[in-house]
């Protein structure tokens, strides 16, 4: 793909059965020239970069604390509170898609950040990956760290978060490759060009 976007159309079609798909031969810059020239496409890109951190970041905050509660942390309905998750990473979003709007329609939402990013911060996959992976950390460490004074949620911030790097990193790049792609919910969404993302820019 990015060996083909510096090839002029007509090259790209006629290589795609030989090596020199490979290799932009014809280089030229013009197709990169028509698309920002056609659409503002450094808008569309910081709409999306914007969007999707927010959510990612957001959800890193509060994903990693609903699973460590989960784990950790003893109160009644932990287990109805677990099975709700699992049983919830089975719906597929086509059918949720029209009750949500709805909710974001009736929240007057549409065509502003927070329909973009509020729907999609808690994520039962994340909850669930946080969940497995804190499971792991021994107890004995986090009994001490009480036995010193220490609250859950600062027990959470200053041990158990330093010691979960890849569980954090897992998370973010799942949820950034998913929400990049975003297409279906923010057509819906968004009415005009001001928050368009890269996906509905280039369909556009």
């Amino acid at each position: 793909m990015v060996a083909s976007s510096f090839k002029p159309e007509q090259q790209i079609f006629a290589d795609l059965q030989s090596i020199k798909a490979l290799l932009p031969l014809d280089f030229t810059l013009d197709n990169y020239l028509k698309a920002f020239d056609r659409i503002p496409m450094m808008k569309y890109l910081f709409n999306s970069i914007f969007y999707v951190s927010v959510i990612c970041i957001s959800g890193l905050g509060v994903n990693s604390i609903c699973g460590y509660a989960l784990a950790k942390l003893k109160f009644r309905g932990k287990d109805f509170i677990l099975i709700s998750i699992i049983a919830l990473l089975i719906v597929p979003f086509e059918s949720i898609l029209m009750p949500l709007y709805l909710v974001v329609n009736s929240l007057h939402w549409v065509d502003t950040w927070f329909a973009l990013i509020v729907p999609f911060i808690a994520n039962c996959f994340s909850i669930f990956m946080f969940r497995q992976f804190f499971m792991d950390i021994p107890n004995e460490l986090l009994e001490s760290a009480a036995m010193d004074g220490s609250s859950p949620m600062r027990t959470f911030i200053t041990i158990v978060v330093p010691l979960s790097g890849p569980v954090f990193t897992t998370v973010f790049m799942l949820d950034f490759i998913t929400h990049w792609g975003d297409f279906m919910w923010p057509i819906l969404v968004t009415t005009g060009e001001s928050l368009r993302n890269v996906q509905l820019g280039i369909q556009t």
